[in-house]
């Protein structure tokens, strides 16, 4: 942990890295946080896992699932994120690290990027287009694109094995994650925002069509279930569909139908 530490340390005082910074700053160092996700996520990873983590961003949840015993295939297309990653967990052989986005099947894609805040950089031009004008995301500009390469899902599992445990995190483009995705899995996640619920909508019933018939949301970085039980995609529609526009995001989590 001590290289880690050292690796994010010096990403922070990187003037070439400065654009995650506060990213850096935010997701690591914080034991209680990482208490936190460590509680939240060991009810779906346990030691010996294989785990997808799809938009590492900066790899704080890499760090989780590795601290619960699990390997990692960290799947990200940016290059400064890649550099982050590739700091950080140079040393894990645990971790292995994909330079690409995932989609509906592979090829590549224009990726729209914000330079100024790479966490919501993304390859769905629909989630720009809805943030133009959305409170909450009026400062937020996406300044460039870069042609990155495409995988999929299933074709991670060809590669790696199957995942016990899947995060999407792709700002607006899980549903085309979703698509290059045909068999079910024992748990996965995907995030939403209040400015792309259709694509929420859309997750829900690709995710339905693979036979995934439990979901619970939890909102925002808070890593607590908001509804305390397994609902079907139907009623976790109207849940978000209800949702204010200040919740701005969060993430669901979907399990095979319970019996």
């Amino acid at each position: 942990m001590g290289t880690q530490s050292a690796a994010v340390e010096a990403l922070k005082a990187d003037p070439a890295t400065a654009a995650l910074r506060r990213s850096l700053e935010v997701y690591y160092g914080d034991p209680d946080r990482d208490a936190a996700m460590d509680a939240f996520y060991a009810r779906f990873v346990r030691p010996g896992d294989l785990v997808f983590d799809i938009g590492s961003h900066v790899g704080d949840h890499i760090g989780c699932f590795r601290r619960l015993g699990a390997r990692v295939v960290a799947v990200e297309p940016q290059p400064l994120c890649l550099r982050a990653l590739r700091a950080i967990y140079a040393d894990d052989e645990q971790v292995s690290v994909v330079e690409a986005a995932c989609g509906a099947q592979p090829g590549q894609v224009g990726f729209l990027v914000n330079s100024a805040n790479p966490t919501v950089s993304t390859a769905s031009t629909d989630f720009v287009a809805a943030a133009a004008g959305a409170g909450g995301w009026e400062d937020q500009v996406w300044d460039g694109q870069i042609d990155v390469p495409v995988t999929t899902v299933d074709a991670l599992i060809a590669e790696h094995g199957t995942p016990a445990f899947v995060k999407i995190d792709v700002e607006g483009f899980e549903d085309a994650v979703l698509a290059g995705l045909s068999r079910p899995l024992p748990a996965l996640s995907f995030e939403f925002t209040t400015i792309g619920r259709t694509v929420a909508l859309r997750c829900l019933d690709r995710l339905t069509a693979l036979g995934f018939g439990g979901f619970d949301v939890a909102l925002g970085d808070d890593k607590a279930l908001t509804l305390g039980r397994w609902v079907c995609a139907e009623e976790m529609a109207r849940h978000l569909l209800a949702l204010p526009h200040e919740a701005n995001s969060g993430d669901v989590y979907c399990v095979p139908t319970p019996s």
